[in-house]
């Protein structure tokens, strides 16, 4: 009994170690009111990983804007129109709201959950046809698992996505190597 219970605290307390070591490369995201970084999860969302890790070292979310904004709930991004101010109306909103290259297959899981500074996959209705479009969760937000793919967490810098405004710039991202 007393062996038993020493591997089970000793799981608990590996933990966070066991689960921090299956993160992936992280990504930081410098905007007009603080940069922030993320880690990602390759184990669970591979294509997803890959397709945000390139999206981002092609330079495709420099330059553009947060489209969305609602405090207690996200902060989200990826619409490279959001780069002209004349076209505010639309940001977020149609194909052309994205890269263009849909990450084609839905890597919604159990294990990574919408807690507070949860990133993820937004989409059109559809999980697999995700592409471009990222948020990062401000509380809590169950009512958002089996829904999205979750592919990060924030592990730097949790308090910039709260100040975030529809409409602040991003001035460079890229994966911290």
């Amino acid at each position: 009994m007393t062996r038993t219970l020493r591997a089970l605290t000793l799981a608990l307390l590996l933990m966070p170690a066991i689960l921090r070591a299956q993160a992936g490369p992280v990504i930081v995201v410098e905007t007009t009111r603080g940069a922030f970084a993320f880690e990602t999860y390759p184990n669970e969302a591979p294509k997803t990983v890959a397709h945000i890790v390139q999206l981002v070292r092609q330079g495709f979310y420099d330059g553009q804007r947060f489209h969305r904004a609602l405090p207690g709930f996200v902060a989200q991004w990826g619409d490279p129109r959001s780069r002209d101010m004349s076209k505010d109306a639309d940001w977020g909103r149609g194909d052309a709201a994205s890269s263009g290259t849909p990450v084609g297959v839905p890597e919604i899981g159990k294990k990574r959950l919408h807690t507070k500074g949860a990133v993820a996959m937004a989409h059109p209705g559809d999980p697999s046809k995700a592409d471009s479009q990222i948020y990062v969760t401000l509380a809590d937000r169950p009512d958002l698992d089996g829904r999205y793919t979750v592919f990060g967490h924030l592990i730097a810098g949790a308090d910039v996505p709260a100040r975030i405004q529809r409409g602040d710039l991003i001035t460079r991202m890229y994966v911290r190597e």
